[in-house]
């Protein structure tokens, strides 16, 4: 049966109010056209329902049964309408955020309070990922931002790309190789060392592997790691070289557990960005937590 659903909104007005003139007034429409509305839904249903008396209107027996119906859709109905207000006040609502350990750890973590202490009834959703993998989340949809360590000149389709902050990767190494702290070496003389660096998904060991190449180098490391935290404690307690983030190892530094090897060739700089789908509208939550940066 296709029903026209203003007429059960006019039905809706008058079984609330048991009044003609009254469901006309709330619906701003003419007492006729209440009327009119009425009689066309009770012919379509083939029910009666409503008993009309001079100055009385009361619901049959059908028309109670089409009410307990209809005033739960209208409950409903006002309850989506609320929820859609909600999260245009960011009353309610989720932020899906694509992102690494490191980067959540050394640079999103500010952002991630100040969002949560200003819209506390949003919800922070955060896959970690390897950077390459948060690009193929954005991608599908799972996320709505992907923060990601971008590889120079890549190009990203259909996404939108914002350059957030430069960072620089050193190579570092602990106390056993201590004969190398203030002796430049060359990229090529790495060959010799054990090497420790992140999982070849990575975009860092691509990164460092695409610098090396440049000069002529193959890269075998002795520890492949999917944690940058880890990578410097192995590398505290002498297992190896390892090529990691500045910022990731500031504590390191400043208690001499580590120090940064001078190397001849000028190490790449790289770039963190903010990544969205341009095929897809972000949610108001996802632009006010861009706004943040």
């Amino acid at each position: 049966m296709d029903v026209n659903f203003e007429l059960y909104k006019v039905f809706y007005y008058v079984a609330k109010h048991l009044s003609f003139s009254a469901a006309a007034n709330a619906l701003y429409i003419s007492q006729s056209a209440v009327s009119q509305s009425i009689k066309l839904l009770e012919k379509q249903l083939n029910s009666t329902l409503f008993f009309r008396h001079t100055k009385l209107v009361q619901l049959t027996p059908e028309g109670k049964l089409l009410f307990q119906h209809i005033e739960q859709a209208f409950h409903l109905i006002k309850a989506g309408e609320k929820s859609i207000q909600e999260i245009h006040s960011l009353q309610k609502g989720e932020v899906k955020i694509g992102a690494s350990d490191t980067i959540c750890k050394y640079y999103l973590l500010p952002y991630l309070k100040a969002f949560h202490q200003m819209y506390p009834d949003i919800q922070i959703r955060i896959t970690n990922r390897p950077s390459p993998v948060c690009v193929e989340l954005l991608k599908k949809g799972a996320v709505d931002i992907s923060v990601v360590n971008l590889l120079p000149n890549a190009l990203y389709e259909k996404i939108q790309v914002k350059e957030m902050k430069k960072i620089q990767d050193v190579l570092i190494a602990g106390k056993p190789f201590e004969h190398l702290r203030h002796h430049p070496i060359s990229i090529r003389e790495l060959e010799k060392y054990p090497l420790l660096l992140l999982e070849k998904n990575s975009t860092t060991r691509r990164i460092f592997e695409d610098f090396a190449q440049q000069h002529g180098v193959k890269i075998t490391p002795e520890f492949e790691l999917g944690s940058m935290d880890l990578l410097i404690q192995l590398t505290r307690i002498g297992l190896g070289i390892s090529f990691v983030m500045l910022d990731a190892i500031e504590k390191e530094l400043l208690n001499q557990e580590i120090f940064i090897l001078k190397i001849k060739e000028e190490l790449p700089q790289r770039s963190i960005g903010v990544l969205t789908n341009s095929t897809v509208p972000l949610s108001i939550a996802a632009q006010k937590f861009i706004e943040l940066f």
